[in-house]
């Protein structure tokens, strides 16, 4: 597993609290901070930007993923609703085909979720070094 991984999968834990923003981000970054040294944080940025994707879909589905999914829960339910008493073999597919697609499309988003908020953290570290080095600098 790559460092990467590594910190998605914690920025991932992180949105599975409920807290704000900020505090995930103080979290994220005390791990960062005594696992990778400057230079490894700026490798890992410049990846996370190399792979993130970009496009009005991508922020869509990353800021409103369950109203995005919301229609493909909705084909499901309703593919169940008339393939039952029906018995048609052809809702039962709509339904399985709409599950599908809602958790992919919640997945993707969550992921997305993730990759920002270790973005963000990665350029707060950045800012407050910069900061501080301006800091002592003037002093």
């Amino acid at each position: 597993m790559s460092q990467l991984e590594k910190f998605l999968k914690m920025a991932e834990d992180e949105l599975t609290e409920y807290s704000t923003d900020a505090r995930k981000m103080e979290k994220l970054r005390r791990k960062i901070s005594l696992s990778l040294s400057l230079v490894q944080q700026q490798q890992m940025k410049a990846e996370l930007l190399a792979t993130m994707p970009s496009g009005t879909i991508a922020e869509i589905v990353e800021e409103q993923r369950q109203a995005v999914a919301l229609p493909f829960w909705g084909i499901a339910g309703l593919g169940l609703l008339f393939g039952i008493p029906l018995n048609q073999p052809v809702c039962f597919l709509a339904s399985i085909l709409g599950t599908v697609a809602a958790i992919r499309i919640q997945k993707w988003g969550w992921k997305l979720q993730a990759n920002r908020l270790l973005l963000r953290t990665l350029e707060d570290i950045e800012a407050r070094v910069t900061q501080s080095s301006n800091y002592t600098q003037n002093s």
